[in-house]
């Protein structure tokens, strides 16, 4: 068995697919995101607030390359940035993982995110354009990035167990 990484913008559903197809594999299932919170002991909107996103991105790739450093096998939701800063997305590439892009369209990700904005900092500091028109320009500077992974599976339209089921059919 591979590191299953998922990957995708925030509202895709990396966290919560990432627990339920840990489940079906029996594997651990870890988060980024909240890797990094427990390890600096603080939120990371906190994080963005007092230290800045650079300081984030910084610890984000020191604790991904330590993850993909270890020996078994797992499940790992990144951040939805996490593949666009300092070429994360090559690791995406290593013959030990299996990364899957979890794509979801601008209306899924508008109705997921909407009642979010105050807890997701990328979200928070964008203060000038409407939501919808945020995310459209964002997952299109991120597209690159995201199709790095080696399989996508859309989610729209489709509940968590279906989505983790797809994913485990794929890694036959």
């Amino acid at each position: 068995m591979k590191k299953i990484i998922l990957l995708g913008y925030m509202g895709s559903g990396k966290s919560t697919t990432a627990k339920a197809l840990g489940k079906l594999l029996q594997l651990p299932v870890y988060d980024l995101d909240q890797l990094i919170e427990q390890e600096c002991q603080s939120s990371i909107s906190q994080l963005f607030l007092e230290r800045g996103e650079i300081f984030f991105r910084k610890k984000e790739q020191a604790l991904f390359q330590r993850l993909l450093q270890q020996p078994e096998s797992f499940v790992l939701s990144l951040g939805g940035g996490t593949p666009c800063y300092a070429n994360n997305h090559l690791l995406l590439a290593d013959k030990q993982v299996f990364s899957v892009y979890l794509k979801a369209s601008i209306p899924t990700l508008l109705h997921r995110l909407e009642n979010a904005v105050e807890t997701r900092p990328v979200l928070a500091k964008n203060s000038e354009e409407p939501l919808e028109s945020f995310i459209a320009k964002q997952l299109f500077e991120r597209s690159y990035y995201y199709h790095h992974a080696q399989q996508v599976v859309s989610v729209d339209q489709k509940d968590v167990a279906t989505i983790a089921a797809e994913i485990q059919s794929l890694l036959t």
